[in-house]
């Protein structure tokens, strides 16, 4: 069941390939990508706080973590180009006068 503010399969398709390939380490499994991204935009969408982020996407130090690891990477800014571009594409976007 897709949730308000989720990646559908054919948007998280686009997205995936976007996202770093982090080394498995030792301790803790890595949390799975998908569903901290869902937690971010659930966030960036909601408007709530951080410690208000409901308990499927993870722990919410956690997303913000992933969030602000990928911010300074550039992820986020690759993966709403990508977003932006399709939707372009699409004529779903005003152009800017």
């Amino acid at each position: 069941m897709k949730r308000r503010y989720e990646l559908s399969d054919q948007q998280w398709d686009l997205v995936a390939l976007l996202l770093p390939h982090e080394a498995k380490g030792f301790g803790r499994p890595r949390r799975d990508d998908r569903t901290l991204l869902n937690g971010m935009f659930w966030m960036l969408n909601s408007g709530a706080s951080w410690r208000d982020l409901p308990d499927r996407y993870g722990p919410w130090q956690t997303v913000y973590d992933r969030f602000r690891h990928w911010q300074k990477q550039g992820v986020l800014e690759r993966i709403f180009e990508q977003l932006r571009l399709k939707l372009d594409e699409k004529g779903l976007i005003a152009p800017q006068t």
